[in-house]
Parts: structure tokens; sequence; C-alpha cells
């Protein structure tokens, strides 16, 4: 009841939000905000989910008779339009693309949770700076650049296989490209950044009292972890695992470069149908099923470990 009174009564000591910024600070930030959130997130978005409803016609038919609003783009993921057929090959490209990115957020989580509570709790200032100088330092150079180099060490030929020959640890090479390895290593490479800064912020604001605490009582280390650590680390381990899982989803480079010639990544799908076959309405239907699919499962992941939304995106 105190707490819906003072929620009424506005605070004398609260100022506005022009009068923080200023008139002209403040009407700039609005038109930022504004600019930002029409022309680069609505408006994109709107475009397509229109398109996504029109029939592919040649530029000349645009507009005509025959453009009329279907859902055929949709039904073409489940039935093939040409063989009349079910698409399991879209299908299946689509499954695979979500487990694979689902096996590389445990895998970047596996890598990155050690590492983060080092850093966070164990670390001295001097070995935190430099592990984030050697964490940051190989994200300078650009990720298509990173994918070949990888493609290079990985390849039957490659420094790793000749290593292993030379070692006789192998009589011949493996292929890598080919069982999807450079796959997953590419994406958890790729996106080792993104789980760990949420993991290292989320550790680093608990207070190490109550780990010294749990362990005073006895506690082992692996249930210190369990009981004290990971569910106070909860909404970071949810924000890096959300976003490394749809950015793997999404992701087109290290697929490209790094899966087998057997890989088909849902990705690669929608990008033939833009710049391939130029079956725009097609290519977005695709992307937005790939879209609800995946916030779909986000949002049930995030139900099931009893997270909200609003603490995954922190």
């Amino acid at each position: 009841m105190a707490r819906r009174e003072a929620k009424r009564r506005p605070d004398p000591t609260r100022k506005g939000f022009f009068e923080r910024n200023g008139v002209v600070l403040g009407s700039v930030f609005i038109a930022l905000v504004a600019f930002w959130t029409l022309f680069l997130v609505a408006l994109p978005y709107l475009y397509m989910v229109v398109e996504s409803f029109h029939p592919a016609l040649p530029p000349v038919k645009r507009g005509g008779p025959d453009d009329i609003l279907t859902i055929a783009q949709y039904s073409s993921f489940v039935v093939n339009p040409t063989m009349g057929a079910v698409n399991w090959l879209h299908m299946s490209a689509l499954l695979f693309s979500i487990i694979a990115s689902i096996a590389v957020t445990a895998l970047n989580f596996a890598i990155c949770y050690p590492l983060a509570y080092f850093m966070a709790q164990a670390g001295t200032p001097q070995k935190v700076r430099l592990l984030m100088l050697g964490l940051i330092v190989p994200y300078w150079v650009n990720e298509i650049l990173r994918a070949f180099s990888l493609r290079l060490l990985l390849a039957s030929k490659g420094l790793i296989n000749q290593a292993l020959m030379g070692l006789n640890i192998t009589d011949g090479p493996i292929d890598f490209l080919g069982n999807k390895t450079g796959l997953y290593v590419g994406l958890s490479y790729a996106y080792l950044l993104v789980m760990m800064f949420p993991l290292y912020n989320a550790i680093e604001s608990l207070d190490k009292n109550q780990i010294e605490a749990a362990r005073d009582l006895g506690a082992p280390w692996w249930r210190i972890h369990f009981d004290v650590v990971i569910p106070y680390a909860k909404p970071g381990i949810a924000s890096g695992c959300t976003m490394v899982f749809m950015l793997s989803v999404g992701s087109l480079a290290a697929p490209q470069f790094l899966g087998g010639p057997r890989t088909l990544w849902f990705t690669a799908v929608i990008y033939d149908f833009f710049f391939q076959s130029f079956n725009w309405p097609r290519g977005a239907a695709y992307a937005f099923i790939m879209l609800i699919v995946c916030i779909a499962l986000v949002m049930a992941m995030l139900r099931l470990f009893k997270v909200s939304l609003g603490e995954a995106i922190k």
C-alpha cells in the first residue's frame, strides 16, 4: 500500500527527460532513436513481411492482376511446389541448423563458464586484462578471413592433419570439414565472446563472501557452482546462450566455408533464394519461418529455466 502511494506521489527531486538533457540534446536523442527504430528496424522488416506474402513475379508483372496476396511461399516450405512432394530437404536443413546451433551454444558455455569464473572470481586484475586482450585481439580480424584461416588449418593437407600424421597419431588425413568438425569449431569460435561477456558480467557481480560461506560450510566445489554461482548467474547464462544460438542459426560465413559438401545450412538456402534464383518472396518467407521457430524455441527454453525475457536482455 505504502509502495503504491509512493508511486502515485511525484518525486520533487526527480527531473524530466528534457530537464536532464536539455531541449536540443533531448530532441536529438529522440530523433536518433526514432530514426533507428523506424528506418533500420521497423520498415525493413515490414517490407520483408509484405514481400513474403506475394508471388514470385518478374518486375513487369509486379502490381498487376497476378500480384495477389498468397501464403504459397510459406506453404512451399512444407510442400515443394515443383515436385508436389513433402519438402524434406528444406525442413531437414532447418532442423539440422537448429540442432547444430544448440550444440554450438552448449559447447561455448562449456568453454566460457570456467574461464569467466576464473576471470571474475579468482584472477588478478593483471591476468584478467591479459586474458581479455587475448580474447578480443583475434576478433579484430575479419570474420571471413578467420573462417578461411580455420579452413586452411583443418583441411586434409592442413597443419593439424600434418601434425597428427607426423606424430603417427593417424595413418591418414581426417576429413574435419566433411565430418562437420570444422563447422562446429568455426561457429563456436565466431561467437565465443558473445557468450563470454554476459557470463563474466554476471559472475563478476556475485559477492565472493557467498562462495566463501558455502566453502566454510563444507560444500564441495561442484555444489558451490550448482547451488550458488549458476543460479546467481542465470540471467547472464540465458543472455549468452540466447545470443549465441540466434547468431549461430543465422550465420552464413562459417557454414559456407567450414561446412562439408553434404552440409546444408538453412541460411544458405535463404541466401540462394535471394541472390541465386532472385525469388525474394520465398526467401523472405523462409527467413520469417526460421525467425519464428527460433523465437519460439528461445521462449520455451527461458520458460523451462524460469528466466524472464527482461533478465535475459539485461
